[in-house]
């Protein structure tokens, strides 16, 4: 998937780290262009993805074609000296289709079309839809394949289309008699002998419509497997199109992070370069984090290589429903973090801010008030930054601890039918990577599947589906010396859904040292105590968990109540490893002290001399360790040695103050007591460009 031809190292080894925004020029007159490509030029973009939403202009009717602006532009922003990621326009259809052919357009779960008049509007498993997004990838492929200009392919845009129309019935039926071949075993699989569900003909079967009460977990399952499937084969057609034309160019279609209408595990496997949208919320001050974690997940998609932010905003977004503006220097600090974790660029939607439209009061690089404005100075001056890292592009973030996710998993955790739905899967992963993220350790995110042995601690938030192979791999991992810590409700059904049998965390009981008898989701809060003085209180979850065999040890137990006095927290020894489970929602305290006791089994330790401040991330690429601050308040970071910022030559540590929104690019490892001479060789490396 990330052959050398087919990845971002054609891109960064001309120019060091991508810097680029959707350019939408349609919506201006032809006269502007040169306008704005004078002003990308004094930006530093070096890239802009174009034509996402111009099948209209393309093909204004059906079978028509308009290319003439299209050539005009593409000969401009080559002879500008820009990069054009060409995107295929197949995400917003054009008004003549959803007219001409409604079996384009998406049904939801109620029967009710969703009418062209605003984007998405179509079917991902309409056979007329696919006809015509294959008609005018093939002629843009042909026709522009081989262009100085593109660089890079862009399929579609953020695909998450569900349908419930009868074609998406048909397909899903084909796709069904390929998972299990015979009724008898679909019947079995799906449960149906629960309230009289059971299916005589394939042409019974139908997506999870709305229903008068809760539908089978297991067909909504499939359908969920299906939908990502559809999704997923929208973009491997029109990929396979423009691979026909054009062997030379990466591929790739923009993903939406933690989204769940499909699994982009499947995804990065079909794309050359991963490539994500990721919008921080200025109003929320954890956004940051949550931040970070999509950009570990972004690294642990591409397999450990460089990924792309392929949007992100300039400030203010227009789809919240209180939509605050980035504050001066927060843009800097949000596309620092993207490539502190991994990414060989940065994007943003968009470049030129519309008049008119759905999106007119999204930000962009180039306000409506024109240049002389903080957001395009801004965007200005990380360009000239991003220059300055060159180095970092193509460098890898090497990380010692694994977080596992699986969507399935999260698509199953989070039915209807379940005891809670208070314990939500993302917030279990944020709540579990708070502390590593704290610490500044390196982190990935990857599916169970992943191998394991790299990694000196695997965590497991929620993995409530859980497959018998990674099951069988998790025991490998710790019996081979890895440390693993297990949250709650973790390992409790198949991949069809179906609960197993006997003692809960079912074929991890093992492993974990526990027995469960009883999920207790809780009416009021409940005290867990570790050890005879510190104790906190679990709000949501707490398990009726007994130890199982003899080398587990408690660490914590429940108090007061029908719980009282049973294992809350368990460490086993298993193999030449240790496991932990969480069989509770635990305060941030609490997992502080369950993954501190982990990482220190592990042997990894901090690069810090304590943990950060909660506005601080601290992440380590390439020899470097970037501090940025996400406050409008100062920071105060213990670094525990010395060294020169890649970005100003400026000397800091062992102890520093980050300025509000600060942020520092600091060769990794220097000695405390490195001396003048040292430091006077590290800044004469930078200047260099060698540091």
């Amino acid at each position: 998937m990330f052959s050398s031809s087919h990845s971002l190292t054609g891109l960064t080894d001309r120019s060091g780290l991508i810097f680029g925004a959707d350019y939408n020029p349609e919506q201006w007159p032809a006269a502007t262009w040169p306008e704005d490509i004078r002003l990308m030029q004094e930006a530093g973009i070096n890239m802009v993805t174009v034509g996402v939403f111009s099948w209209a202009r393309l093909e204004p009717s059906e079978g028509a074609r308009n290319f003439g602006w299209l050539d005009h532009l593409m000969d401009l922003l080559h002879g500008g000296g820009i990069r054009v990621c060409l995107a295929t326009p197949t995400a917003s259809p054009p008004a003549w289709l959803g007219h001409e052919y409604p079996e384009t357009l998406p049904v939801d779960a109620d029967g009710s079309t969703l009418w062209y008049g605003s984007r998405n509007q179509f079917n991902p498993s309409s056979a007329k839809y696919r006809q015509a997004a294959a008609a005018i990838t093939e002629s843009l492929a042909r026709r522009y394949a081989g262009h100085p200009a593109v660089a890079m392919w862009h399929v579609g845009n953020e695909l998450g289309q569900v349908s419930y129309d009868d074609e998406t019935a048909l397909g899903f039926r084909t796709w069904l008699t390929r998972r299990y071949a015979t009724l008898d075993r679909l019947n079995q699989s799906w449960g149906t002998a629960f309230w009289s569900q059971a299916y005589g003909s394939w042409e019974e079967i139908l997506p999870p419509r709305k229903a008068p009460y809760l539908i089978n977990p297991s067909q909504k399952l499939d359908f969920q497997r299906f939908t990502s499937a559809q999704l997923l084969s929208l973009y491997r057609a029109e990929r396979d199109i423009i691979r026909r034309y054009d062997t030379r160019c990466p591929v790739t279609t923009n993903l939406m992070g933690f989204f769940r209408g499909a699994d982009y595990f499947a995804f990065a496997k079909e794309t050359d370069v991963v490539a994500n949208d990721w919008y921080t919320d200025p109003a929320d001050p954890d956004s940051h984090r949550l931040g970070a974690l999509t950009h570990d997940l972004c690294r642990g998609l591409s397999g450990g290589m460089p990924w792309l932010l392929m949007e992100s905003a300039t400030s203010a977004v227009n789809w919240r429903e209180h939509n605050v503006p980035k504050e001066p220097g927060e843009l800097r600090v949000d596309a620092l973090s993207a490539v502190a974790r991994g990414a060989d660029g940065v994007c943003f939607f968009q470049f030129r801010q519309s008049r008119f439209g759905a999106e007119r009061f999204h930000s962009a690089v180039v306000p409506l008030a024109g240049e002389n404005t903080r957001a395009f100075r801004e965007v200005a001056e990380l360009g000239k930054e991003l220059r300055s890292l060159r180095q970092v592009a193509g460098t890898s973030c090497a990380a010692t601890i694994a977080v596992l996710f699986d969507w399935e998993s999260w698509w199953a955790a989070e039915s209807p039918d379940t005891p809670t739905n208070r314990l939500q899967v993302l917030e279990q992963l944020q709540a579990y990577y708070a502390p590593l993220h704290r610490r500044g350790l390196s982190v990935e995110v990857v599916h169970p599947s992943a191998e394991l042995g790299r990694y000196g601690l695997v965590v497991a938030p929620s993995l409530f589906l859980l497959a018998p192979e990674h099951s069988n791999s998790l025991a490998a991992y710790v019996r081979g010396g890895g440390q693993l810590v297990v949250g709650p409700f973790s390992a409790v059904a198949d991949s069809n859904g179906h609960l197993a049998d006997g003692r809960f965390p079912g074929s991890l009981a093992d492993l974990l040292g526990v027995d469960g008898e009883e999920w207790v989701p809780l009416a009021s809060p409940v005290e867990v105590r570790f050890g005879p003085i510190q104790a906190v209180q679990a709000h949501i979850w707490a398990e009726d968990l007994a130890l199982r065999g003899n080398t587990g040890k408690v660490m914590a137990h429940f108090g007061a109540g029908r719980l009282e006095g049973r294992p809350a927290v368990v460490r086993n020894c298993h193999g030449a490893g240790s496991s932990w489970y969480v069989g509770a929602d635990l305060p941030a305290e609490a997992l502080e002290l369950v993954l501190a006791d982990a990482l220190a089994a592990a042997g990894i330790a901090s690069p810090l001399t304590a943990p950060l401040p909660d506005p601080v991330e601290a992440a380590s690429r390439g020899g470097h360790l970037f501090l940025l601050n996400h406050s409008a308040r100062p920071q105060e970071v213990g670094l525990g040695w010395t060294s020169v910022d890649l970005l100003t030559g400026t000397a800091h540590g062992p102890e520093l103050t980050l300025p509000p929104f600060g942020a520092l690019v600091l060769k990794e490892p220097v000695p405390t007591q490195t001396g003048a001479a040292e430091l006077s060789n590290l800044k004469n490396d930078r200047n260099r460009g060698t540091a």
